[in-house]
């Protein structure tokens, strides 16, 4: 029985760095949902029209971003999985324009600062901020641009027909963004499991209220991978506390969830999950991505027709 590709909202267009994350989680049998903002993704799933919601958590040069989190509360929609995408950012023009005709480079402004090494090297060329690293390069395609180049990932040159002038641009080699897999408590199936959980719990303002709940974590032997903290809106010195822990025996971990209760109030469970381990399982992507770009920009002329 033939199955329907499961619907996956992104902020953002195709072959962003969200669509790249995604295509690495469930494969590239998918149907992308393009939304505007990480709102507009929440509010696709809540209204049925996305299956799940791949959402960018962290970066490991620019750090936790934090509206996020509290889109997650807001919306408690759980956590099912997360995966780790490496940032890798290539400069990228129409076929034929040459790099010494360049004036112009467009990309989104994080990209930008994470590729100031290069842009020293080259201080006459003028910095166009966008909301978008694929949209950047969608723009150069749909206007023709001979004078811009964008800065965007591998995904994004192979969809809007573009050539990569320089790869690998970015000042720091080693640069990756955590995202996280969320869906709806009805489409919630746990993948094997768990050894993972995103938590989010307040603790009193007393001395050593949070120290109590991380020695629970360190007698468990419940490994804490994160810990993040946000104001209570409207209350002062209140936090919200967001953390990440891990473990190799389930009961670590249910017995580290009823002590914390004692030292722990508006506690929540964003989500069980199993943590992210990278696939060495070798993949002859090269062969097989450029026919699957092809399909897909027949696609697209067909839907502009």
């Amino acid at each position: 029985m033939k199955t329907e590709k499961p619907r996956v909202a992104i902020q953002g267009i195709r072959a962003s760095f969200h669509e790249e994350a995604a295509f690495k989680y469930f494969g590239e049998e998918i149907e992308t949902i393009e939304c505007n903002s990480f709102k507009q993704t929440f509010e696709a799933l809540q209204n049925k029209e996305a299956d799940y919601v791949v959402m960018a958590i962290e970066n490991s040069i620019a750090g936790s971003i934090l509206p996020n989190y509290s889109l997650m509360m807001g919306y408690s929609f759980p956590v099912v999985g997360e995966v780790y995408v490496p940032i890798q950012l290539h400069l990228m023009a129409l076929p034929g324009v040459r790099f010494e005709n360049i004036k112009y480079v467009t990309s989104h402004p994080i990209a930008i600062r994470q590729c100031i090494d290069f842009f020293d090297e080259y201080p006459h060329l003028k910095i166009v901020e966008s909301n978008d690293t694929a949209a950047c390069a969608k723009r150069i395609r749909d206007e023709q641009l001979t004078d811009t180049v964008a800065i965007a990932n591998t995904l994004a040159a192979q969809l809007y027909g573009l050539d990569v002038l320089e790869r690998r641009i970015e000042s720091n080699k080693l640069n990756f963004t955590r995202f996280l897999i969320l869906t709806t408590h009805e489409n919630a199936k746990k993948k094997g499991t768990p050894n993972k959980a995103s938590l989010c719990f307040q603790v009193t303002n007393q001395v050593g209220a949070l120290a109590k709940v991380l020695n629970i974590f360190a007698q468990e032997e419940v490994n804490m991978s994160k810990i993040q903290s946000m104001p209570v809106l409207g209350k002062r010195n209140e936090y919200n506390f967001y953390v990440d822990i891990e473990w190799d025996e389930s009961k670590q971990y249910d017995n580290a969830i009823r002590q914390i209760l004692k030292y722990t109030h508006n506690f929540n469970i964003l989500g069980e999950y199993q943590r992210y381990e990278e696939d060495t399982t070798p993949k002859p992507l090269k062969a097989e991505r450029p026919r699957r770009y092809i399909s897909i920009k027949k696609l697209n002329e067909q839907k502009d027709e």
